[in-house]
Parts: C-alpha cells; structure tokens; sequence
C-alpha cells in the first residue's frame, strides 16, 4: 500500500494495466480517463498499446515518452527524460524492443526498430539507433558499446521473476564475418 500512494510510476504503471485488461465498456472509458488524468500529473506517457513486462519502474516524476508500440521486457528501469520512440524513414523505420533487465539513465533517446538485448545499461544523454548486445553499457552520442558481464547490478530496482524468458530479447554481438 505504501508504495501505491508514494510511487507515481507504480500508479501510472497499475492504472495502464488496468486500462489495457479492458477493452470496451464502461470500465475502460473510466481507466482511459483516468490514465489521461495521471499522465497531466506526473508527465509519464505510455502509449496504450505499448507492451511492458513485469517489473516496470519509473523511480521518479518527469517527462517520460514511451511509444504505444514498443515492447518492454521484464524489469525494465526508466529515468525522466526517456524517451523510447519511433524512426519513420530509413532501414530502422519502427519502433524499439527492450530485453529484460534494462536501465535507462536520464534524458537517454533510444528510437528505431532495434533490439536492446538483455542486462544492458543505457547511460544518461545516450542517443541508441542501432542493436546493443546482452551484457552491454551504451554510453554517449554517437553511442559507443562496452561489454560487461551484470551491467545492471545494482542499478536495476523492482527485480522480479521474469515470466518472458530472456532468450526471448537476447541479441548477440556481430563478430567478424557476421552478416
């Protein structure tokens, strides 16, 4: 209960899986309005139709810009200033899919149809339009990768048992020859 009043994330979180469990009726009209109300508030907009995993968290208020097509996994941490959208032209036109355990440090911009494998660490100010690897730090703009096996230990809040395994969002590095 404590985290229901404390948390905004975790009551725009509960409140959109409330409004996407009903798709007609007056309960979802009422959900609707009540998501709208939310994000005015708290400045978090998920797009409806956006698929998130468990564990999502929004550990503070601020601008937060997920598009209605994305696809979150398990655990994923969002910081103010994300914003995970859409490329509308070009070889990456679409939109993002994030693995499981994945931290996304402030003001961060992750666009295109790319994957973010699993356990990987966003830093803040990072620009990503391109595939990261499991196991990855993406830091700056141009975004440059490093490997590190736990990326997100001890970053990653609201840890739970993945229901989607992560071999479902796992992306490999490209080695040499690898096309």
């Amino acid at each position: 209960m404590k985290l229901r009043f404390a948390q905004q994330g975790f009551r725009y979180t509960t409140m959109l899986r409330k409004a996407q469990t009903h798709p007609r009726g007056l309960l979802h009209y009422w959900y609707r309005w009540r998501l709208l109300n939310l994000s005015k508030k708290t400045g978090f907009q998920i797009g409806y139709g956006a698929n998130v995993g468990l564990g999502l968290f929004i550990g503070h208020r601020g601008t937060v810009i997920v598009n209605g097509k994305a696809t979150l996994g398990s655990n994923v941490n969002l910081s103010p200033g994300v914003v995970i959208g859409q490329e509308n032209r070009g070889r990456r036109k679409g939109v993002p899919t994030l693995g499981n355990r994945v931290w996304v440090g402030s003001n961060a911009v992750i666009v295109g149809n790319i994957h973010i494998g699993n356990d990987v660490l966003i830093a803040p100010n990072a620009y990503v339009n391109f595939d990261v690897p499991d196991h990855s730090i993406v830091v700056g703009n141009p975004a440059r990768v490093i490997h590190r096996d736990d990326a997100t230990d001890g970053y990653c809040h609201n840890l739970g048992d993945e229901l989607i395994p992560d071999d479902h969002y796992a992306v490999h590095s490209m080695q040499k020859g690898d096309e």
